[in-house]
């Protein structure tokens, strides 16, 4: 096999530095403070090309190369500016002193240079029609630059030490590329001597010597199928892949490419970060599951996930866009872009993430005696495990410390387990709760469990039960308590039928000296009424229910008589035999209700019975009845009426009051 060797080329001062502040459009907010972890917030992107984290200034660049701009937020996922005009813009690069953002600009061959203070672009270094350029990265005091060559991805330098720009192409190894995209670089400002590189969706890592005077290939291998993204750690001595297959993040030596440790991730790698602590960030394509993994440096076993919820219409969760992973130089966050099934794209803030999540378990009995002891135990776990003799608080919220009295703290066993005895003096629920404060790789945790404890009962009662009484009489109901321990608060509380409001107060206070609360209710309806003792530590909550009945307000009259006269003792109205009397009813109103009219005739000596029929109410509860001329055949005959509510949906037509019958009202039918 035949290698071309690769000639440098020096790009003269006048092609390589043109200052361009007027090339690009910015837009800025009010910068906020910092917020808190774990956030997300929707942005207005359509691709995300590189993340870079700025950790003096607290902000974030993402680059968005379909649009041509840069979203720079800060640490809560709000946008603080966007710069515009970029067209293809992708890789992105901090300056040592945070000063200066450097991005790699495809559309214009060029890499600008942007003020991470006022977000305006400083500087713009023309890379001679170069096609592709679309990955940076920094070593050896010289940015590093990735860009479409003929046959082969390029690399070339940028060096801002001297006086004026030098740019320097070309400098690649022949051995690590063969593809004809830009590669990806793999570098670590604590390691300023060493770049990793590689060509997408291939399967080949160079390491690379820096030095002043340029690259040095140190060793090439194939290591990976379907490369996405590497980088190395802080001491240079490792290098991480995320590739297609496997489905792992595997480390290689920087020395040999030999395998150091595979890092247990999952389906289909697509991004991987190094934080400068060494903590490894590994970022997958999981509809399904986890889309990142934390672990420890040389460990394989993950330290923490995090998976993305579902925003979109897609059976899957939302996933991380390749590439879109950064911590923050603190360690306290990571950075990621996330896109879900419409397109939509997410910065996601996710805190503590190199800390542990413990749990707790905790386990009381389902219930317990007062004043007896009873035990508690449980369980912390940890992805990193909790050391023996960690101390963990203990709180018993209870009826006489609803905000919680804390305990004597226990400290866990081997296995993270632990147990603890307590007397409940109080009764009802009470809860234990046993909280870990957290340390340097375990956030903080809790966990509860609630055991009923018994209480005395108490006797509660309440009077007029099923009793029925007329329309609108104010009734005293009378709540009597028992011996308590401490509370001798009683609540009454009345349901009046067909109002639709439910349950409210009509009496609450302190009972007197024979244990008595009374409340008035003004019957206009059939109610429940309640008598309710909330409890103490003690003794135990109860409810007293009665139901009382209040009648319906029914009057009758007769309307069309010519005369009124009484017949021994009683008042008859007289009318004509041709006459067409009227028999109005009036009732407290409700909707669909009918009122009954009764019809009896004097006759043998005796009232006897002419029919009933049940007549609709208006709106306001009225009706008026008319039941033609008497005729000659009842003339010298008495008749009485009167009209009735008969509870039931079949009767009167509703249930909201008790029966009840108007009086009788009495006519005479003469010539």
């Amino acid at each position: 096999m035949v290698r071309r060797q690769k000639h440098r080329r020096t790009v003269t001062t006048a092609t390589a530095l043109a200052v361009l502040f007027s090339s690009a459009a910015l837009s800025v907010t009010a910068a906020g403070p910092a917020a808190a972890a774990d956030t997300s917030k929707v942005l207005s992107l359509k691709s995300a090309g590189d993340v870079l984290v700025d950790g003096v200034h607290q902000r974030v660049y993402i680059s968005d190369p379909t649009a041509g701009r840069i979203v720079v937020t800060d640490y809560s996922a709000t946008v603080v500016a966007t710069l515009t005009g970029l067209s293809g813009v992708n890789g992105l690069e901090l300056s040592a002193d945070s000063g200066l953002v450097y991005a790699a600009v495809t559309g214009g061959s060029r890499i600008i240079a942007v003020d991470t203070q006022t977000y305006a672009q400083s500087a713009s270094y023309a890379l001679g029609g170069l096609d592709g350029v679309s990955t940076l990265a920094q070593a050896g005091g010289k940015l590093w630059f990735g860009y479409k060559e003929e046959h082969t991805g390029g690399i070339g330098s940028l060096d801002l030490s001297g006086p004026e720009p030098v740019v320097q192409l070309s400098q690649q190894s022949s051995q690590t590329h063969n593809g004809t995209i830009a590669p990806e670089f793999g570098s670590d400002p604590a390691a300023p001597g060493v770049l990793a590189v590689g060509v997408r969706e291939s399967d080949v890592v160079g390491i690379y010597d820096v030095s002043d005077t340029g690259l040095t290939l140190r060793v090439s291998k194939s290591v990976a199928g379907n490369l996405r993204e590497l980088d190395i750690t802080p001491d240079g001595k490792e290098v991480i892949t995320a590739s297609g297959a496997p489905y792992v993040h595997p480390a290689f030596s920087t020395a040999d490419l030999s395998p150091v440790v595979t890092y247990q991730s999952s389906d289909y790698p697509n991004a991987v970060d190094v934080a400068p602590g060494g903590e490894v960030a590994g970022g997958t394509f999981s509809w399904y599951g986890p889309d990142v993994h934390i672990f420890s440096h040389g460990d394989p076993n993950t330290v923490r996930t995090f998976e993305f919820p579902n925003t979109g219409s897609s059976s899957g969760g939302d996933t991380l866009v390749p590439g879109a992973l950064a911590w923050a130089p603190d360690g306290s966050r990571i950075f990621a872009v996330s896109e879900n099934s419409q397109g939509v794209f997410s910065l996601r803030v996710l805190g503590d993430p190199a800390k542990s999540l413990p749990a707790i378990t905790v386990s009381a009995p389902s219930s317990a005696a007062r004043a007896k002891a009873l035990t508690v135990t449980g369980r912390i776990t940890a992805s990193v495990a909790v050391p023996a003799g960690t101390p963990l608080t203990v709180t018993r919220t209870d009826l006489e410390s609803p905000k919680g009295k804390a305990l004597p703290a226990v400290a866990t066993k081997a296995g993270g387990t632990f147990s603890f005895s307590d007397t409940p003096p109080a009764g009802g629920n009470v809860t234990y709760k046993v909280s870990y404060a957290g340390d340097a790789t375990h956030t903080p945790a809790s966990g509860s469990d609630t055991v009923a404890v018994s209480r005395s009962a108490v006797t509660l009662t309440l009077n007029n039960n099923k009793k029925v009484f007329s329309y609108g009489k104010p009734v005293a109901f009378t709540a009597a308590l028992g011996k308590t321990y401490k509370n001798r608060t009683v609540k009454i509380y009345a349901d009046r039928a067909g109002d639709g409001k439910g349950k409210y107060l009509i009496k609450s206070g302190t009972v007197n000296s024979a244990g008595k609360l009374s409340g008035t209710l003004n019957m206009f309806r059939d109610s429940s009424v309640y008598a309710v003792y909330d409890g103490d530590a003690r003794t135990a909550a109860k409810t007293a229910t009665v139901w009382a009945g209040g009648q319906a307000k029914v009057g009758t009259s007769i309307s069309r008589h010519y005369k009124t006269g009484k017949i021994g003792s009683t008042t008859y109205s007289y009318v004509h035999k041709t006459s067409q009397p009227y028999f109005n009813t009036t009732m407290n109103p409700y909707p669909g209700r009918k009122q009954r009219l009764d019809i009896q005739m004097y006759y043998q000596g005796a009232w006897r019975s002419g029919g009933s029929e049940y007549f609709k109410l208006d709106s306001a509860g009225r009706s008026v009845v008319n039941l033609g001329k008497p005729g000659s055949s009842s003339v010298g005959y008495k008749f009485r009426f009167r009209s009735a509510y008969v509870k039931g949906a079949g009767y009167s037509g509703d249930g909201v009051n008790s029966t009840v019958y108007g009086s009788w009202k009495y006519m005479y039918v003469t010539n």
